[in-house]
């Protein structure tokens, strides 16, 4: 029990490390949650301090994702552990103890773990991301239909003998991408009311 709780504070420690907080401060000086649309992740990074910025908190978030899972497995923890501590990092990226809990909404650091987890899976459901921002423009929809179709394709890539079969596995895919996109629910909102920015368009205000 010990050890378990052990991995799963590791992996919401190391999914809580701000790091488009930290960056923000150090190359504009800025709180990342003052600027555009508060939220502290990669694309309010790059609205805040630039490309570059944005780019290094979003690899940064990745990385976390990936590191959870792979300690978690190094370590000897049985499937179900590695697929929670999968799912902490990610709660740990959105409500960082560091910040108030008041942290992003879990996309780049749930990808770098899903990817992880189970990569052909991952492989198929970042195409669906770019699918879906090239032809909507929203990046809020690609990142809800990424959320959505990863737990079938991991279904599939089990099925079709491409990932083992290992019922954890689903049920960790499942939760993440449920919450998600419970996490852009507020987005899903904008865009019924069509005041979601699309890429390329300014945030009103």
């Amino acid at each position: 029990m010990r050890f378990a709780i052990g991995i799963l504070v590791l992996a919401y420690l190391l999914g809580s490390i701000p790091f488009s907080w930290l960056i923000v401060k150090l190359r504009a000086g800025k709180d990342v949650r003052t600027v555009g649309s508060g939220n502290v992740g990669a694309t309010n990074a790059m609205r805040a301090a630039g490309k570059a910025a944005g780019i290094s908190a979003l690899l940064l978030d990745i990385a976390k994702g990936v590191a959870a899972v792979l300690i978690a497995r190094r370590l000897g923890s049985p499937p179900a552990l590695v697929g929670a501590a999968a799912f902490f990092a990610m709660l740990g990226h959105c409500y960082p103890v560091w910040l108030k809990f008041q942290g992003g909404k879990g996309v780049a650091t749930s990808a770098g773990a899903m990817g992880a987890l189970a990569p052909p899976a991952m492989v198929l459901t970042l195409l669906v991301f770019l699918a879906t921002v090239a032809l909507k423009r929203y990046v809020s929809l690609g990142s809800i239909a990424a959320a959505g179709s990863f737990p079938l394709f991991v279904l599939a890539t089990q099925r079709l003998g491409w990932e083992h079969r290992d019922p954890w596995l689903l049920v960790s895919a499942a939760l993440i991408g449920l919450f998600i996109i419970w996490n852009h629910r507020s987005n899903l909102e904008r865009i019924r009311q069509g005041i979601e920015p699309r890429i390329g368009e300014r945030r009103a205000g």
